[in-house]
């Protein structure tokens, strides 16, 4: 029954999934300052950092911590690094060419503004993670850092940056 069920999922598209999970790539977030929100150079597309905006509004401010020294505790920020893994998504399908056309995640970094005591960036972290193996099934894993920092942008608690390999775009011979 276990391989069935992965046959099934390995049939799916990214968007079906996405869309299984009852999420839709958002417009890809306008940029904060003087940069673009990614870049593509062959079969690769990195990532600007990417906050955890919702229609232009940043979900919450504040250091990571145990949520009573601090604004935002852990299980919240793992919420947000979903968050914002979406919009690193949807500003990767904007290079590539739309969802289906990401080959994979390679690689994601996950800043968290942490309290100076707080240990658990990686369990943020895995907010981010856990939607891009549910996005592209299970043995598409990702390589990672999970790093706490004193201060985000916008006193944002969680950034997300991503790698991603891409289908490379079709060679067009003129006639």
């Amino acid at each position: 029954m276990v391989e069935l069920e992965q046959e099934q999922d390995e049939a799916r598209t990214p968007t079906e999934r996405l869309a299984a999970l009852g999420l839709e790539l958002p417009p890809v977030a306008a940029p904060v300052a003087a940069y673009v929100p990614a870049v593509r150079l062959g079969d690769t597309v990195w990532t600007s950092g990417q906050l955890p905006f919702v229609e232009g509004r940043l979900l919450a401010t504040g250091k990571v911590g145990d949520g009573i020294r601090s604004e935002v505790d852990a299980d919240h920020a793992a919420g947000l690094a979903r968050v914002a893994a979406l919009n690193a998504l949807a500003a990767v399908a904007d290079q590539a060419g739309g969802l289906d056309q990401v080959a994979r995640i390679v690689k994601v970094v996950v800043f968290v503004a942490s309290v100076p005591d707080f240990t658990g960036q990686p369990l943020v972290a895995n907010g981010a993670s856990a939607l891009f193996g549910q996005v592209f099934g299970t043995g598409t894993g990702h390589a990672r850092s999970a790093v706490g920092v004193t201060v985000l942008p916008l006193d944002s608690p969680v950034e997300v940056e991503v790698v991603a390999e891409v289908r490379s775009r079709p060679t067009v011979v003129p006639l």
